[in-house]
């Protein structure tokens, strides 16, 4: 299968088989949505929503953030992974987000990474979901099941190297939705250890699937 085919066959299926798809992190504005995106390094939704709501209610903007200190900010996210630092990153994020961007979220990659705690993955998230810029963000998910499907090369080996690839060859208008895709798909079917490959919708197009199990669309099992 050619590469223009595999991601017309992975746009194709998602598309019908997934209009909409999201974030599971909760949030109601791009400023709890940053906050998130920063505790949820190394950890998951599930866990990043159970802490979310006492702290959203506690500290509902960049000023409360900047006002504060690490004893009274730690306990809200001490169960999460990586707590010391991460409560250091969302302490100057407030401040810098009053001092330097008007207490606003800012808009654009560049920006956002300035702020304490956030890299290219985060800032990629931020821009896709709340402006549906065509960033990807490529965390464990998007990096292992793009690489398995055939989308980008074996050889990409970097999640910068896996952006680039993606965001080359899936249509700017579909971008945004793409990353959900992926991550859902590999958070629920396509596992790190145990793919699912008996209940993958989506084998008739995947590399992983036709190497692995030894069968090509169309062709009989190996022997």
């Amino acid at each position: 299968m050619l590469k223009k085919e595999r991601y017309q066959a992975f746009i194709d299926y998602f598309s019908q088989n997934m209009p909409i798809a999201e974030t599971e992190l909760q949030y109601e504005s791009p400023f709890q949505l940053l906050i998130a995106v920063v505790l949820s390094a190394q950890c998951t939704d599930k866990r990043i929503n159970m802490v979310t709501p006492a702290l959203f209610r506690d500290f509902p903007t960049p000023e409360h953030l900047a006002s504060s200190n690490f004893d009274e900010l730690f306990p809200y996210i001490k169960t999460v992974s990586y707590p010391n630092n991460k409560t250091k990153h969302l302490l100057g994020l407030g401040k810098m987000l009053v001092e330097e961007f008007n207490s606003e979220v800012p808009e654009t990659v560049a920006e956002l990474t300035k702020l304490p705690g956030v890299g290219r993955k985060t800032a990629n998230v931020i821009t896709s979901v709340v402006w549906q810029q065509p960033n990807m963000a490529v965390d464990t998910h998007v990096f292992r099941v793009s690489r398995r499907l055939g989308l980008v090369p074996m050889t990409a080996k970097t999640p910068l190297e896996v952006e680039k690839h993606l965001v080359r060859h899936i249509p700017k208008e579909f971008v945004h939705q793409a990353h959900h895709w992926l991550i859902l798909h590999g958070r629920y079917t396509c596992l790190a250890r145990r793919p699912k490959c008996e209940e993958c919708q989506i084998t008739h197009f995947c590399r992983y699937f036709e190497k692995n199990q030894g069968l090509v669309p169309g062709k009989k099992p190996k022997k």
